[in-house]
């Protein structure tokens, strides 16, 4: 009998898991700029130098973007793609 009992919570908590998992998936995200590290950006930079996750150099760039949470990107101090293309190309004018 106490096995019966064991393995029924065995299977309650991977079930659980299982569906936390798929709660987290559900949630919407946005692309955030201007937060990721260096290395861990998501994919492409507004500069089009690169297209792929990973490629980023520089921590912060304003650039760079990774996928956050809807709704959260304001309080991990990042940018939504328009404000960030706005800073960009008015960093870009500066270099010129």
């Amino acid at each position: 009998m106490k096995t019966n009992i064991a393995v029924a919570a065995a299977i309650a908590t991977v079930l659980t898991i299982g569906v936390a998992d798929v709660a987290e998936a559900k949630k919407k995200k946005e692309k955030c700029y201007g937060i990721s590290p260096a290395g861990q950006n998501d994919c492409g930079n507004l500069a089009g130098t690169h297209s792929c996750a990973g490629q980023s150099t520089v921590d912060n760039d304003i650039g760079e973007w990774k996928l956050v949470e809807a709704g959260t990107c304001k309080e991990l101090g990042g940018y939504d793609k328009k404000e960030a293309k706005k800073i960009w190309k008015q960093m870009q004018k500066k270099a010129s």
